[in-house]
């Protein structure tokens, strides 16, 4: 899932040009690991191509908001970055705990899923421009259209003041007058809080 959007990379045709040409699959899953797929497993659960993926990596500091990370794959991969990765040679583990939780609570992904889809309509009927291609239903990651430089980090300020927090996307990381508000949202936001943010934003961005 990619940061700034929160669109899903085409896995399917990915995983499918690696079979035709013998190439490893590699995925970086730092946004879709406790989001997307059967209990937060990930994209390749999402897309049901487990079995397709030789590499996952992904980090605990998003959806988990703990801290660590991993990669998972065949067991001679494995062994080879334990020797070989440098910034894996002087990290820390994961606290048990952490690693347990999502495991255990598998019905937050669901209501994970539940609150974006909520906040992505409630954003969309007070007129706010979401950006809502297909592969992007499924992702906490809820952008806005804002327009140019200036006015969309004087509009983020000002929701900032008002409480909310956004992350403005801004050139180089969008194109020359086309910036975005990037919304996340989370397994804990209410119905209520997202109703709130959603007055605040389109306040701050149509007004």
């Amino acid at each position: 899932m990619f940061s700034v959007d929160g669109d899903i990379a085409n896995l399917p045709d990915i995983c499918a040009l690696a079979k035709k040409y013998g190439a490893a699959v590699m995925v970086d899953d730092a946004h879709g690991f406790g989001v997307l797929g059967d209990g937060g497993r990930g994209t390749a659960s999402h897309f049901g191509l487990d079995a397709d993926v030789d590499i996952v990596m992904g980090t605990f500091s998003k959806s988990l908001a703990s801290l660590g990370g991993f990669a998972a794959g065949k067991r001679e991969v494995i062994d080879f970055l334990r020797h070989s990765s440098y910034p894996f040679v002087f990290s820390a583990s994961v606290p048990p705990a952490s690693a347990r939780y999502l495991k255990q609570h598998p019905e937050l992904v669901a209501r994970l899923r539940s609150i974006s889809e909520y906040a992505r309509t409630a954003f969309a009927s007070r007129g706010l421009p979401v950006l809502e291609p297909a592969m992007r239903r499924f992702t906490p990651i809820i952008p806005i259209q804002a327009g140019g430089t200036y006015e969309t980090c004087a509009a983020a300020r000002k929701m900032f003041d008002e409480g909310v927090f956004v992350n403005p996307f801004i050139p180089p990381a969008t194109p020359e007058g086309a910036a975005l508000i990037r919304t996340s949202v989370t397994a804990a936001h209410t119905t209520a809080i997202i109703d709130e943010a959603a007055d605040v934003i389109a306040k701050a961005l149509l007004c």
